[in-house]
């Protein structure tokens, strides 16, 4: 019985390292054909502990295993942030985004939920790096007590690596050290990130500018980000159904718009990161980026508009807690999710309804006598989990928002769209994301007018569990007005006509539009 204990341990062991030096980073590429090749790493593995004096055998099985843990965590961290962000966990930037999530837990689901989430991360950490210390500590002795039999089955597989190697047909895996070498490069890109971002920062044309927005005196000017609505949105049917049905009733009202690409800096989440990066000009793709930039004093487009004279406002839906980031941005007021006056419940992740968001926003700023005023409005209705949606209602019906009360509604977190069938996520997407745009585009109908500049556009792509794997970053954006001076003024950037970018329309880096709009409608600098 106990050479059987022996022997499961040993095979159990065995299978732990194997699949965790061969699993792919990508859940994609999690096929059965990846998982048959010989792991390079672990040969090498074997022979280091096989060559190791008896007496540093067992410090030494262990400090592979702790490493070997560590590793084990760090690739469960890049499938999760490729799943949602398309791309690795970087050891160096991403450990400030940990708090955000963090928060987000202790408002959704109370303390006691985020600190029960802190206490379980920390002993799955331990548990893992445990497991694997003790597996490589068992396959070391196993090995070592076989030292012949154990060289020569190591010699075997590397030859048959060799001779049994076709071109297309893997036969061998170095994913491990691949994997490793890729997070020492960010590491070392990582490190020297704050100084190559203030080198960046320390260049701004418009600092001083005479003049500055002239173009548009007298304009209400609307900049809203659209949540989650990617240039994937626009190969939906739902979509693509709705931006054509708006164009014919935007030009009916005598609207004309222009449409273009930019390309976020982020994808599937970091909302806040490409909203600071439109805003502000600079590339904000990580969480130490955008705090040095709001510790900064940089020219931002509503701090632009403010100092031409305009009333400037920002409407955050999505901001339910203090904000000390929101200065920053100088804003003359903000209307945080408790300052819209909402008293419907939530659409999941939504806070307020977009269509309501729009009606506070005209409420409280345009529907008053005032001046010119430049507002930054972030939507939240087609945030992840994309369902439930609200139903689009009349106007006039919305009051106080207690109309929503008769409607489907949750508090799903985002993840909850990877418990569902993919195809669901996607129509869901679909359908919230053609809630935002008739929210956009029936206020324009409403409270439009002459004196209106409305410019709409994506924050990033959606998860990849809604757009696949291999999608760009790249994000419609649409500027829309009446007035045909204000067009002319951008006739120059080459942009499409209508709602809707074709394949083939000009694509930008999202941290160029803050220098290219206020060339547009600013003097010449002298």
């Amino acid at each position: 019985m106990k050479t059987l204990l022996r022997r499961t341990a040993t095979l159990l062991a065995g299978l732990f390292v194997l699949f965790v030096l061969i699993a792919p980073s990508d859940l994609e590429k999690f096929t059965f054909e990846a998982f048959l090749r010989v792991p390079l790493e672990g040969l090498v593995g074997v022979l280091l502990l096989v060559a190791v004096p008896d007496r540093f055998r067992r410090p030494a099985a262990i400090a592979l295993g702790v490493a070997l843990g560590v590793f084990t965590v760090v690739k469960i961290m890049d499938i999760g942030f490729d799943m949602v962000l398309y791309r690795p966990f970087d050891l160096v930037l991403d450990w400030p985004l940990l708090v955000p999530a963090l928060d987000f837990v202790d408002v959704t689901f109370g303390r006691f939920a985020s600190v029960l989430a802190v206490v379980l991360t920390v002993a799955l950490v331990v548990g893992i790096v445990f497991l694997a210390a003790v597996s490589v500590q068992r396959l070391g002795s196993v090995a070592a007590g076989r030292r012949p039999v154990t060289v020569r089955v190591v010699a075997l597989a590397a030859v048959a690596c060799v001779s049994l190697a076709v071109p297309g047909i893997p036969v061998y895996s170095d994913a491990a050290a691949t994997s490793v070498a890729d997070h020492a490069r960010r590491f070392q890109a990582g490190l020297r990130d704050q100084e190559v971002f203030a080198a960046e920062a320390s260049v701004d044309a418009f600092r001083g500018h005479p003049g500055l927005l002239s173009a548009l005196q007298g304009k209400d000017v609307v900049f809203t980000f659209v949540e989650s609505y990617g240039k994937s949105a626009l190969e939906m049917p739902d979509v693509a159904a709705k931006l054509a049905d708006g164009d014919a009733r935007l030009k009916a009202r005598g609207y004309a718009a222009k449409s273009a690409y930019l390309t976020s800096p982020t994808a599937g989440g970091g909302s806040w990161m490409a909203q600071a990066t439109l805003l502000s000009g600079l590339w904000i793709d990580n969480q130490q980026r955008y705090r040095n930039l709001v510790a900064s004093d940089r020219l931002t487009l509503p701090r632009a508009f403010r100092e031409a004279s305009w009333r400037s406002v920002g409407v955050v839906p999505g901001i339910t807690q203090a904000w000390p980031e929101g200065d920053f941005f100088h804003y003359d007021e903000i209307y945080a999710a408790q300052d819209l006056g909402y008293a419907g419940p939530r659409f999941g992740y939504a806070t307020t309804p977009d269509q309501f968001t729009l009606e506070s926003f005209q409420r409280n700023e345009r529907a008053k006598q005032h001046g010119p005023v430049m507002a930054a409005i972030p939507m939240v209705s087609s945030h992840a989990p994309w369902s439930p949606t609200p139903d689009f209602v009349d106007w006039d019906e919305l009051g106080d928002g207690s109309i929503y009360a008769t409607m489907p509604a949750s508090n799903d977190p985002p993840e909850s769209i990877f418990g569902r069938d993919p195809a669901a996520v996607r129509a869901d997407y679909a359908h919230s994301v053609s809630y935002s745009l008739e929210s956009v585009m029936s206020y324009l109908e409403r409270y439009g007018d002459e004196n209106l500049v409305f410019v709409f556009l994506g924050d990033h792509q959606p998860a990849q569990m809604v757009t696949g794997e291999g999608a760009s970053k790249d994000v419609p954006i649409t500027v829309v007005a009446k007035d045909p001076a204000v067009l002319h003024r951008i006739e120059g950037w080459k942009w499409d006509d209508g709602l809707k970018p074709g394949a083939s329309a000009p694509v930008s880096r999202m941290s160029d539009f803050r220098d290219q709009f206020l060339s547009a409608f600013s003097p010449p600098k002298p």
